[in-house]
């Protein structure tokens, strides 16, 4: 039995990876956690989530490493905002819990010290900007596409809900070096954040990004390849994030056999990585 614990437990996703863990045969919700000082603290997880009483009481986030430690955890699963999530990755990793993780935003700089306590606490990983099977897919798609239209102009246009807190998103961030490294380019050297005023002409190197936000949208991802009288159009839609908690379950099974010290990605939950 995976013993999972859920940080972000009483938001939409973390509501709705608890409502999936508990329809699995094989792991459970061992562990819920908040905001610090959370109002919820205490109420039950899964009457929260709408599924009736697990046994399972929310924790604020000050108490992360007693609650990881008192319910045995195997992984925790963190969906929740970048500065919060760097601290839950250094307190899981100091207990000895692996973990899977959906946050977005983290700097270059957050991330390369998310990977650095990983590998010196030697624990397991999955660091993944989408979840997502189908836009995991999508980025071997470019990959293989991108040097085929290498003389092709590259733009990227995302669109997110109302409520998202960073931009371009990290999916978009993700098709972005994707692209950027099939071609080998430097990501910083040639990446333009929308378009605004006398810019000038289009250069042949530059990639555009573009971020859309509003109302319900769970999440849209085009890339565009535009050549002189033709373009191709590569787009991923997600209708719900149903799509996402789906691949959060099969990182779950995949985290326990993965290399230890390493982060991993869904692409090698997937078995794409070539």
């Amino acid at each position: 039995m995976i013993k999972v614990a859920v940080t972000g437990a009483a938001g939409r996703m973390g509501s709705g990876i608890v409502r999936k863990i508990t329809e699995q045969d094989d792991m459970e919700v061992v562990a819920a956690i908040e905001i610090p000082n959370t109002p919820l603290e205490g109420k039950d997880v899964g009457i929260q989530a709408g599924i009736g009483e697990l046994g399972v009481k929310i924790t604020g986030s000050e108490n992360l490493e007693k609650a990881l430690k008192e319910s045995g955890a195997d992984v925790l699963v963190d969906f929740t905002i970048a500065p919060a999530a760097v601290n839950t990755i250094k307190v899981a990793a100091d207990c000895g819990v692996n973990l899977v993780v959906g946050t977005t935003g983290f700097t270059d700089e957050q991330a390369k010290g998310n990977a650095q306590v990983i590998a010196d606490k030697n624990i397991k990983a999955v660091i993944s900007s989408n979840f997502s099977i189908g836009v995991n897919v999508f980025f071997k798609v470019l990959k293989d596409l991108t040097p085929i239209l290498n003389d092709f102009d590259i733009e990227i246009i995302e669109a997110h809900h109302n409520q998202k807190q960073d931009a371009p998103s990290g999916t978009a961030m993700a098709a972005f070096e994707t692209v950027a490294n099939a071609l080998e380019r430097v990501p910083e050297d040639v990446a333009v954040y929308g378009r605004e005023g006398q810019v000038g002409k289009r250069t042949k190197e530059e990639i555009g990004l573009h971020a859309i936000r509003g109302g319900d949208i769970v999440g849209d991802h085009s890339v565009m390849y535009i050549g002189d009288g033709e373009r191709l159009e590569i787009n991923h839609r997600a209708h719900t994030r149903e799509v996402f908690i789906a691949g959060v379950i099969r990182a779950l099974r995949f985290v326990g056999s993965a290399e230890p010290g390493k982060v991993n990605d869904m692409a090698d939950v997937l078995g794409i990585n070539e």
